[in-house]
């Protein structure tokens, strides 16, 4: 098999150091320039479609896991998504949460033992897929889907609490109620009456049954700092703009390829990414 994979570290001497260490672990990868920020790891991931991306967590312009869930989401559909690495600083605490799912982790400084234990990890994961085996295709539909977003929900929980002064391993307390701003004025939303939460430039709107379009409740966190605070069996991120509450869905569609919720009281409907679609499937 030509094998190929993309490193995205901004660091020079890390990106060397694993660069080195995969040329030793596994010579027969083909391994490209290294990517020196998020940006541009998804502009060549997109371009040369590797087999396996090693991403650092924290970059310029993207950090890792903005630019991992932009290539899931661009990726062809017609081709099997690239297995994904995490590359992270993290300590152990923070590792824990999500060490358990599928899509593994190299902590720096990068371990070669550690590092060998996942290419092996690699190497069969990308073998089965070769031979189409149809219990590989099992296996990748689960690491593509239902252990990539997992993964991507903790590392942001993580890197939430990390920015706010608190202990990876303490949990923050869920949020009750949301002090929105609607024009001039401040209201008080509980969350539980929260449709939706979406993205919108320097803002987060708050889409309630009783609030239209003219009427716009905001907030200014920023939506990877929302997400941590907001109870995981209650609130689901969808997309990378989008975290929707799970009682409000009515139902959800495959539109040309993609998937997208309907919420109830309604019109508009919710695209669902790649990365959470694993979210959808059924019982």
């Amino acid at each position: 098999m030509n094998l190929s994979a993309l490193i995205a570290e901004d660091e020079p001497i890390l990106a060397q150091a694993l660069s080195t260490q995969l040329k030793r672990l596994w010579p027969e990868l083909h391994l490209g320039p290294v990517a020196t920020d998020g940006g541009e790891a998804v502009d060549r991931a997109l371009a040369e479609r590797p087999d396996v991306l090693f991403m650092d967590i924290q970059m310029p312009v993207l950090n890792g896991l903005e630019a991992a869930e932009q290539i899931m989401d661009q990726w062809p559909a017609d081709r099997p998504l690239p297995l994904l690495v995490f590359v992270t600083a993290y300590d152990e605490y923070a590792v824990a949460a999500f060490e358990r799912a599928a899509v593994d982790y190299v902590l720096k400084p990068v371990s070669g033992e550690r590092l060998r234990q996942t290419c092996e990890r690699l190497q069969r994961l990308l073998s089965s897929r070769h031979r189409a085996d149809p219990a590989a295709e099992e296996d990748e539909d689960l690491l593509d889907d239902e252990q990539a977003a997992p993964a991507l929900q903790a590392l942001q929980r993580a890197q939430a609490q990390q920015s706010s002064g608190q202990p990876a391993s303490s949990p923050l307390p869920p949020l009750k109620v949301i002090q929105a701003a609607i024009g001039q004025n401040l209201q008080m939303v509980q969350v539980q009456d929260v449709l939706y939460f979406e993205a919108a430039d320097k803002y987060v709107r708050l889409i309630t049954p009783q609030r239209d379009s003219s009427s716009e409740l905001l907030i200014r966190t920023p939506l990877r700092e929302l997400v941590p605070r907001l109870d995981p069996d209650e609130f689901w991120q969808i997309h990378r703009s989008l975290v929707v509450n799970v009682r409000a869905i009515d139902k959800v569609v495959r539109q040309n390829g993609r998937m997208r919720v309907h919420v109830r009281g309604r019109e508009e409907t919710l695209e669902v990414s790649r990365m959470y679609a694993h979210l959808f499937k059924a019982m």
